[in-house]
């Protein structure tokens, strides 16, 4: 180019007539004067942060609308923020052929996101395999050098479902869906239950099991089953809409889990917990990114925005809303902590004394029913 040969030729002058112009011109004899060319990286930038290879590990297809739907969101989120294509296997089950396919992901990838319970004990195993790669599981509470947990107190938001369903319902009996009997699912029908009874002490709540994640067939049959029992406003720890869907046939409001599902049934929907996974995932491999990342357990809440609550269906009436707004934010400023005492089991036991709290590990281990809900956990 025309303005690099002049450039050139000005050097060649300069060193004739001093030594220290040959160091000025020549550290710079690569560097284009174009005004249309990048400016020139000196020897002192850093290297940008090479970007790692990711994937995820789903327990159901994207497009369940529920769960696995929402985990989907938070890697489209990550992708768009850090720019970074990651790559996912869908219908994983919780067996052996778990521990399998993250083997195998991890052999190609930097960091492995598995998004359910039951990936736990295989995540540790393949972690201990390949301690250069992160690993993140959902909702686990096992770790390693190279593994860490992350998940959030998605019971705030099922206790503000319950205020919403106590309020709605016209004969005191309510119903839950549960997909397992595992602490994650007890203690969120527990916040549904004491959210109901803070303002309708008179409330039943009855359960019944599916034990499945995302069974449409299973779960509507569950849902109709509790229909029968008079129960007239139901929430589902499902992945599915199908519980929703059953009350809408039958008159009844209910709710579901993890995203918005009122387009299934707007004049039926209640509201339930929502998850907001992308700035937990954005965070993670940032951190990996800056060298910075490190084991731990991580617990999202209302407050910092992984956990949500839906928006309210089509008849859920304003002062019901209100009822639900006033309590969210109590929880969100921490004046109002869900597992506060006194609470009893249905056994009639005090397990929490007045004015106790419970710690989050003490949440998270819970294997007991709180008092009004007609049920029992399968041994």
């Amino acid at each position: 180019m025309k303005k690099r040969g002049q450039f050139i030729t000005s050097c060649l002058a300069l060193m004739v007539l001093m030594t220290v112009a040959l160091v000025g011109c020549g550290s710079n004899n690569n560097t284009s004067t174009n005004a249309t060319e990048a400016p020139a990286t000196t020897a002192t930038t850093e290297p940008a942060a090479k970007k790692p290879t990711v994937a995820f590990v789903y327990i159901g297809p994207p497009g369940d609308g529920g769960y696995t739907y929402q985990h989907d969101q938070g890697r489209l989120y990550m992708e768009k923020e850090l720019g970074i294509k990651a790559d996912f296997v869908e219908n994983v089950p919780e067996s052996a052929d778990a521990e399998r396919i993250i083997t195998e992901l991890a052999q190609s990838h930097d960091i492995v996101f598995t998004t359910s319970f039951g990936y736990m004990d295989f995540t540790l195993n393949v972690a201990g395999k390949f301690p250069n790669v992160k690993f993140l599981h959902a909702s686990g509470y096992k770790t390693a050098e190279n593994m860490g947990t992350y998940f959030g107190k998605n019971y705030q938001a099922s206790y503000l479902s319950g205020i919403a369903a106590g309020k709605m319902t016209k004969n005191n009996q309510l119903g839950y869906v549960g997909a397992f009997p595992i602490s994650e699912v007890i203690y969120n029908l527990n916040a549904y239950t004491l959210g109901a009874q803070s303002v309708n002490p008179d409330v039943k709540v009855n359960v019944v099991w599916t034990n499945t994640w995302y069974d449409p067939t299973t779960e509507r049959q569950a849902a109709i089953s509790l229909l029968d029992k008079g129960a007239d406003v139901l929430l589902a720890y499902q992945d599915s809409p199908a519980t929703l869907q059953a009350a809408a046939e039958r008159g009844a409001f209910a709710g579901g889990n993890d995203s918005d599902m009122s387009k299934y049934a707007p004049d039926n929907y209640l509201t339930n917990p929502v998850w907001n996974w992308g700035p937990y995932y954005v965070k993670a491999v940032q951190a990996v990114m800056d060298g910075t990342w490190k084991s731990e357990q991580y617990s999202g809440d209302m407050a910092d925005g992984m956990v949500e609550l839906a928006p309210f269906g089509n008849k859920i009436p304003d002062d019901v809303k209100k009822l639900v707004e006033d309590a969210k934010a109590k929880i969100i400023s921490g004046e109002l902590e869900v597992f506060t005492g006194p609470i009893s089991d249905n056994q009639g036991n005090v397990k929490v004394q007045e004015g106790q709290k419970l710690t989050l590990e003490e949440v998270l281990g819970m294997n007991w029913l709180v008092k009004g809900v007609e049920g029992t956990i399968p041994q």
